[in-house]
């Protein structure tokens, strides 16, 4: 099945262990993949939320059978997955994309390899181009870029530079900025979705177009008036429907009813990201304990959030804010 890469709400999955031995907990990983997928957004596995470094490729492969079995018994055939391929070589990063596209992800995204960041950004970044220009043309499923300076050895790659990746293969798919920057967003959605420049550098695949996504959802109203196509955003592990209500309400007309709610709604989700960005991952799988009874552990050497600290944050008024709208948008899914 050819599955489209669509404008919306991704989330970026926690990958869950067994107690004791740090297995994969693929029971828990896939009801949640079925929790956030009938909820509206679109999974995104063995990313920087997923601990994809602690990963072997056999597990990321096992990740994304388990995600498609549990999307297909939930009726979520037509929902694609996206798979994380970033390795530390060239080498590495193709065959995780041949693996990823064999075990049915649809789309992939690579991370640059930061561990030589000095080299990598040295003349003009000249390695780097070629590492993801290379992934791009021997992966068989469309590549997405994904920029984020802070796990990346602070390579953070501009507008210009993103483009001509985009000029250079058409098997990129799109860019994920975790970066913040909306002046580089505006230019590069500028760039990619001028007519001139589709006609002249076509995606390969008509069911991947070049999409620029945001790597957080606290900025995604004003955003989406520079062209974002969504975001990727934790949020959504344990508010997706918010997440989705404010990317529908973001179609609303500037001055409308719709847009009015919209701010509201972006307040709400900015607040409670200011606080899901600073607990990270440990952070993030203690809500989730809390929340579904999934394990709290990550992978060695990251130690989990201590239960002191976690009733600390539970307690912050902005996530029980969001929670409590999260459980009113569930329970009128169901009137």
């Amino acid at each position: 099945m050819v599955r489209l890469l669509p404008r919306g709400i991704y989330a970026p999955l926690p990958t869950f262990f067994l107690e004791g031995s740090q297995d994969l907990d693929l029971e828990s990983f896939k009801k949640h993949v079925q929790y956030t997928s009938l909820a509206g957004t679109y999974p995104v596995i063995s990313g920087t939320m997923g601990e994809a470094p602690h990963l072997s490729s056999a597990e990321r492969t096992s990740l994304i059978l388990a995600a498609r079995q549990a999307l297909d018994a939930a009726n979520l055939a037509h929902i694609p997955i996206v798979a994380g391929v970033g390795a530390t070589s060239t080498r590495e990063s193709i065959q995780l994309a041949k693996e990823a596209a064999e075990a049915g992800a649809d789309f992939a995204i690579a991370i640059p390899p930061g561990y030589y960041a000095g080299p990598l950004m040295a003349d003009g970044m000249k390695a780097l181009k070629g590492f993801f220009v290379d992934i791009a043309e021997a992966s068989p499923i469309p590549v997405m870029m994904y920029n984020f300076p802070g796990v990346s050895g602070g390579i953070d790659m501009d507008s210009d530079f993103i483009i001509s990746i985009a000029q250079a293969s058409p098997n990129i798919c799109g860019v994920k900025l975790t970066c913040g920057a909306v002046g580089k967003l505006t230019r590069i959605t500028a760039a990619v979705n001028d007519p001139e420049f589709q006609a002249k550098y076509p995606r390969k695949m008509e069911h991947a177009p070049f999409l620029v996504i945001d790597g957080f959802i606290d900025f995604l109203l004003p955003s989406m008036a520079s062209g974002s196509s969504g975001a990727i955003t934790g949020l959504a592990n344990f508010a997706p429907m918010t997440c989705v209500r404010l990317w529908k309400l973001c179609q609303g007309a500037p001055g409308s009813g719709l847009y009015a709610e919209a701010q509201k709604v972006q307040n709400l989700i900015s607040n409670a990201d200011g606080v899901a960005i600073k607990i990270g991952i440990p952070g993030m799988k203690m809500l989730l304990n809390k929340l579904f009874g999934y394990g709290n552990k990550p992978r060695r050497p990251l130690l989990p959030m201590s239960a002191e600290k976690g009733e600390e944050i539970l307690a912050i008024k902005v996530l029980k804010v969001l929670m409590d709208f999260e459980a009113q948008l569930a329970a009128e899914s169901k009137a």
